[in-house]
């Protein structure tokens, strides 16, 4: 796949256990629609700056997701996650400050739920942010349906995305574990860059068919 500004789409979001189970449907939703998908995690030298390396995402991508549904703490002692609303500052300085290519940088903002944002960041107030309520498959809903208004792809229905998705995952836990004996955990473990890795090879095969 070709990297470049016009397919690119910088995804900030949580990097739990928890939202894994979102983040890898919305991975396999862009890839679907022949983008991609560009993620501080691709970065694996633990020498690089991690914040140079967010700018640079910003730079070469004209969209991006942003996931706000860490902002709540857990516990009386836990502080909420700031990273995410961090960096959806920073594209949205980038839009606005930026040079012509910049300003015509477009983004989705996510929350887990309806309207919680706004005691958080009262400055979205009036802005159109989408809730997920941590559902997979509502998320690739999401995701597909912004993806087909603004950046011009021709998808199928969000269910047969999903259902795609769970045939990947079928065929991948069928190819690790019998041809090059993966534990089911390793394969849970998979780092997000040879996921995505499978993931493009997968969707090449079947779109090719």
């Amino acid at each position: 796949m070709i990297n470049s500004f016009e397919s690119n789409i910088f995804i900030n979001c949580p990097f739990d256990e928890e939202f894994s189970k979102l983040l890898k449907p919305i991975i396999f939703t862009i890839l679907y629609a022949n983008l991609n998908p560009r993620i501080s995690l691709e970065m694996q030298d633990s020498a690089s700056d991690r914040l140079e390396h967010i700018f640079t995402l910003i730079e070469e991508s004209r969209y991006a997701i942003h996931d706000l549904s860490r902002l709540e703490c857990n516990s009386p002692q836990e502080l909420p996650r700031m990273n995410m609303p961090f960096e959806l500052g920073i594209d949205f300085g980038a839009r606005k400050f930026g040079n012509k290519a910049l300003k015509k940088k477009k983004c989705l903002v996510l929350e887990a739920q309806p309207y919680r944002y706004q005691a958080a960041i009262s400055d979205l107030s009036g802005r159109d942010i989408n809730h997920h309520s941590n559902d997979p498959l509502k998320a690739v809903q999401i995701v597909r349906d912004w993806v087909y208004v603004n950046c011009n792809r021709n998808l199928p229905a969000p269910s047969k995305v999903w259902n795609s998705y769970t045939d990947f995952l079928g065929a991948l836990y069928e190819d690790l574990q019998h041809r090059l004996g993966y534990s089911e955990k390793e394969i849970d473990e998979i780092k997000i860059p040879e996921l995505m890795q499978h993931m493009q090879i997968w969707i090449a095969e079947i779109q090719a068919t």
